[in-house]
């Protein structure tokens, strides 16, 4: 009888999920700790025989890991994240060793975030309730201490309308918002079609007291008309695409945008130039904005987007929009991110799709075999 398949995973995905390779009578060991296993560790274990890898975004699965996996017999590592800006997939590549990542089941959960914490930023809800706890709220006035802008009405620019970029788009629609489109990969003409479609039948019945609009349109012309701007796009940095976004809010992009305006990102940290940011809000290039990857994650201390100076102009989240409990725990492959990493590694593991990487739905190198 073959010895059962040993696996280690760098954090608890969820216990349910995990239970699923324990009742195949699989090994499976978990470091069971809130802070990510330390480097050695993951070395060790990858050198150790395990024949899948469980991992998030914390841990660095580079040349190194895939090496000390491809002698020891490593067969998969399995991401429980959209992005594997912390996998090398050339190293993947070079070893032959697929690796996965869970696209698709977040998308309605990061698209909701965007929009929750584009609101928060917009009618100042932090602020407000802060002073509540503080007791400092004394009276009723028109508009002291401060006031918000609505969103309802507005004009969003969407970057990037990939699937998360359209999933907010829909949400946009029915706060009555007018949606600028910009794609550098990508314009989706059929989807702002049936767009349009929609925003005519919902004025025609009423649900919208004027005709609402959409279009694709070029980068700068949709900062410069924009009253909110989300970020939804892939990192690539310079070499990596013929347009990268590696800071591609940049300082000449946020002097483009109205001082009323709103930034909002709910992508990936670098897509932003922080230094600049945090420059745009102090000197009120725009009004605000709201983040929930960053640069540097954790947030460092010395971050300048920690000045006292911006944090009502500023809100800022744990990289966490996916953070809801079926989107993150369900075992369904197709709902949750822990069902589709542990689906991902039974697909190599038991060799199914006639064993083929490239058949298999969740691994994301293909083209390596």
């Amino acid at each position: 009888m073959p010895e059962p398949f040993r696996i280690f995973a760098t954090c608890n995905i969820g216990p349910d999920a995990l239970q699923i390779l324990r009742d195949k009578g699989w090994q499976l060991e978990v470091y069971d700790h809130v802070d990510p296993p330390p480097r050695a560790l993951i070395l060790e274990k990858a050198g150790s025989g395990i024949d899948a890898l469980i991992t998030t975004l914390r841990d660095k699965i580079d040349g190194e890991v895939f090496a000390a996996g491809r002698k020891a017999g490593l067969k998969v590592v399995a991401q429980m994240a959209v992005g594997f800006d912390n996998i090398d997939r050339a190293a993947a590549n070079a070893h032959h060793i697929p690796f996965s990542n869970t696209a698709d089941v977040l998308t309605d959960a990061t698209a909701e975030f965007a929009f929750l914490i584009m609101g928060c930023a917009a009618r100042m809800t932090w602020p407000s309730e802060q002073m509540v706890r503080e007791k400092t709220w004394s009276t009723w006035h028109p508009w002291h201490p401060w006031l918000g802008d609505e969103v309802t009405g507005k004009s969003v620019l969407v970057v990037g309308s990939g699937r998360i970029g359209k999933s907010f788009i829909k949400k946009a629609v029915g706060f009555d918002m007018d949606v600028l489109c910009y794609d550098p990969v990508y314009q989706d003409a059929a989807f702002v079609e049936s767009v349009r479609r929609v925003m005519k039948l919902r004025h025609e019945e009423g649900f919208s007291k004027r005709p609402q609009t959409i279009e694709y349109l070029p980068f700068a012309d949709g900062l410069r008309r924009a009253d909110f701007v989300t970020l939804h796009v892939n990192l690539t940095r310079p070499g990596e695409a013929e347009q990268p976004t590696f800071h591609l809010m940049n300082e000449e992009r946020l002097r483009l945008m109205k001082p009323s305006a709103y930034l909002v990102n709910t992508s990936r940290g670098p897509v932003i130039d922080e230094q600049a940011l945090a420059k745009a809000l102090r000197e009120g290039w725009i009004r605000g904005a709201a983040l929930d990857v960053f640069e540097t994650e954790p947030l460092p201390a010395d971050s300048p987007l920690r000045d006292e100076a911006l944090k009502l102009r500023l809100r800022l989240f744990h990289h966490f929009a996916s953070a809801a409990t079926a989107t993150r725990l369900s075992t369904d492959p197709e709902v949750g991110m822990a069902g589709r990493t542990v689906q991902a590694v039974i697909d190599v593991l038991e060799g199914r799709y006639g064993g083929d990487p490239k058949q298999m739905p969740y691994v994301v190198n293909k083209e390596a075999f």
